[in-house]
């Protein structure tokens, strides 16, 4: 398979999984970002790095965002999200912070491809890629993209529209978003 096939394939695979994303569950989810006191996100590895992404987006767009583990992460409380990824819909440490969020009081809410996973399950909102994790990758490989891989790419696509269905809720344009980048490059 060529170079260009197999981009084909994998962009053909990552607009699949981001188009069966619930458009409900999609504006559930801009509504508690838009409304959220503070932001806090987390992910494990490779989702980690989406959810890092996208925390910066969301500062962008002058949202009060941190990432859980950064040393200046505020604790987190009533009135606060808790945004977290769990692809294949359990993570030992995921599990732990959902904990810790829910006895602060803060929403939960999960980007998971595993609804019924108890990390999706133990969260107030959920958004579901319906995509293969590493939790599918070796019973019945579906996808073009080794493990994980199109779950991550499709976080950060569907992360990018949420990023535009929130600059349209936040009233937010690209100046604006643009005079909150770094100028330390």
């Amino acid at each position: 398979m060529s170079l260009a096939d197999l981009a084909t394939s994998a962009a053909s695979e990552l607009a699949r999984g981001v188009g069966a994303i619930s458009a409900a569950e999609f504006r559930i989810l801009t509504e508690a970002i838009a409304s959220a006191r503070r932001i806090v996100v987390y992910g494990c590895g490779r989702e980690g790095l989406m959810m890092r992404a996208f925390a910066m987006r969301l500062y962008h767009l002058g949202c009060d965002v941190h990432v859980q583990g950064d040393m200046s992460c505020p604790p987190i409380g009533r009135g606060d999200l808790f945004l977290v990824a769990s692809g294949p819909g359990k993570l030992s440490t995921v599990t732990a912070l959902i904990g810790q969020a829910r006895g602060a009081s803060a929403q939960v809410a999960c980007i998971t491809a595993e609804p019924r996973g108890p990390d999706a399950v133990a969260a107030d909102i959920r958004l579901v890629i319906p995509v293969q994790t590493m939790a599918r990758d070796q019973s019945a490989p579906s996808s073009t993209l080794p493990m994980g891989s199109v779950f991550e790419g499709a976080m950060f696509l569907a992360f990018e529209l949420l990023v535009l269905s929130l600059k349209d809720r936040l009233q937010q344009g690209t100046q604006d978003m643009r005079a909150r980048h770094t100028n330390m490059e």
